[in-house]
């Protein structure tokens, strides 16, 4: 993290990531302790590895801005996390990434074997729906907006998001794409997920429509700054900060931004989405004082 970045959004991420990781803490134990323990061993290994929880704490975030406690949620953004996490573990595998740190640690595959890591992938992404759609929560938020939630995050992780990203991203491998392409690729690998953190955030935060609109357009623009910041530190970065190996991008042939357009104009237009991202939520004042420096922190962080 960058000298400069002030320590209370710091302090911020933390009490949140805490929050975010006590409830992580608490799934798969009970399986743990059956036939299939070893799976729940591995979803547990990658689900609890560290991280900074950024999309939980992106929606928690807006939650706060809309004047909502945001603690009472945390079951229902802990998906944004198990979906996230089973990404990882398959964009990890032999046949996609090929790597064999991540966060610091060897990854899924690693310890527990290609098989048990696509499942183990599988299981977090299934669970996710299962937390959403568990009854237990109705005295907390109707099942109606946890059906738009629902919807949110299957779109947001889908054919139509992170999934037909990471396609998009294998195909263009070795291509030279254009700018616009290039936006529209990682507008769905990473962009989605995050955009959809911010929408579930505002349903949970029951948004007039002109609020959830600028949440919108702050996921949007957050969602580009954070690969932007990503590409910058694969080339920049310190692979014992980054906990997995850098300057890997290049070595696969990806289409990046600072290889498409250098490392200055890169962090320019990361700049430029901090913008964009800071102007779509102008409207919320004081209240959203922490989605602004967690944008921030987005293109300025070091890991």
């Amino acid at each position: 993290m960058a000298d400069s970045q002030p320590v209370a959004i710091e302090a911020y991420l933390n009490r949140c990531k805490n929050a975010v990781e006590q409830f992580l803490d608490s799934l798969f134990v009970k399986e743990q302790r059956t036939d299939y323990g070893t799976l729940a061993e591995s979803m547990r290994y990658s689900l609890l590895a560290g991280g900074k929880r950024i999309r939980p704490v992106l929606a928690m975030a807006a939650i706060e801005a809309l004047g909502k406690d945001p603690i009472p949620y945390i079951p229902l953004l802990a998906p944004l996390e198990l979906i996230h996490t089973y990404s990882l573990i398959h964009d990890d595998l032999p046949s996609m990434d090929n790597d064999s740190l991540r966060r610091g640690k060897p990854t899924n595959h690693v310890i527990y074997g290609d098989a048990t890591a696509i499942l183990a992938g599988d299981a977090l992404l299934t669970h996710a729906f299962t937390l959403l759609s568990d009854p237990d929560y109705d005295k907390l938020v109707s099942f109606e907006i946890r059906l738009k939630i629902i919807q949110e995050l299957s779109v947001g992780a889908g054919v139509n998001g992170m999934v037909g990203g990471q396609q998009m991203d294998i195909a263009s491998e070795g291509k030279a794409l254009n700018l616009s392409s290039l936006e529209f690729l990682h507008q769905h690998k990473t962009g989605a997920l995050i955009r959809a953190s911010l929408r579930i955030g505002a349903l949970l935060g029951k948004a007039s429509s002109p609020d959830f609109e600028h949440m919108d357009r702050y996921g949007q623009a957050v969602g580009i700054a954070f690969q932007i910041a990503d590409d910058l530190l694969d080339v920049e970065g310190d692979a014992a900060l980054l906990g997995k190996a850098a300057q890997k991008d290049q070595d696969r042939h990806k289409n990046t931004y600072p290889g498409l357009m250098g490392v200055e104009k890169a962090r320019n237009m990361a700049r430029h989405k901090l913008n964009e991202a800071l102007d779509a939520i102008s409207s919320f004042g004081e209240k959203a004082k922490h989605l602004r420096e967690l944008a921030s922190y987005i293109i300025e962080r070091r890991n």
